[in-house]
């Protein structure tokens, strides 16, 4: 019995791309392993996946697409091969969160959850009782950081809200984590995303 179902391959959600994209590659020998790579997965990158695609095996042939975010050009270039991919191909993509990746592209493939070898983004800051110079600290200490990054400050921001300090969101809270997730995707300043969320929650401390 195979172990490596379903066939379309399946999207893995880890922050350890390298270790995992490594565990596979072990785990999957002595078939043939082809990986992709990359700190952002861009057009050029979807462009060699599916030529590699359509390189005609005998065997089955794994493509292991990972990186810390995907653009979306690239990710709308690999639906065909997604939906149809050439016999004896099986793709797997790992990414580090699911709101890297598009809707259209998540609906094709299975989900499965990496092992959590590091543990989640830490939030020292409490949100029930912050300050505006807890929130000025906070932005200072994470004024640098990228979009996938940021993208796993705003998940560490909502589950600190909602699970560790199980916080009532407010409508405008709960608009503004979804709003969050966009303007990264639109490449909008991670600082500012960040500063939108938390000084929601200095207003909401201010009116109680």
């Amino acid at each position: 019995m195979s172990t490596h179902e379903p066939k379309r391959g399946y999207i893995l959600i880890s922050s350890d791309i390298e270790s995992e994209y490594q565990r596979i590659s072990e785990e999957l020998k002595p078939s043939r392993v082809v990986g992709f790579i990359e700190d952002e997965f861009k057009i050029e990158h979807a462009k060699a996946v599916v030529a590699e695609a359509y390189i005609s095996e005998a065997q089955t042939k794994y493509l292991i697409l990972g990186a810390n975010s995907f653009n979306n050009i690239s990710q709308n270039s690999l639906l065909k091969l997604l939906e149809e991919p050439p016999r004896n191909i099986e793709l797997i993509i790992i990414s580090p969160t699911k709101s890297n990746l598009l809707p259209t592209v998540r609906s094709r493939m299975p989900i499965i959850k990496g092992e959590k070898k590091s543990s989640p983004v830490p939030i020292e800051i409490n949100l029930s009782r912050i300050s505006y110079k807890e929130v000025f600290e906070f932005l200072k200490a994470n004024a640098r950081v990228k979009k996938s990054e940021a993208k796993a400050l705003v998940e560490a921001l909502y589950h600190k809200a909602t699970v560790v300090e199980k916080l009532i969101l407010t409508s405008l809270q709960l608009q503004n984590f979804d709003k969050a997730y966009r303007l990264l995707e639109l490449n909008s300043r991670p600082q500012s995303v960040l500063a939108m969320l938390v000084m929601s929650f200095v207003g909401e401390k201010n009116a109680n």
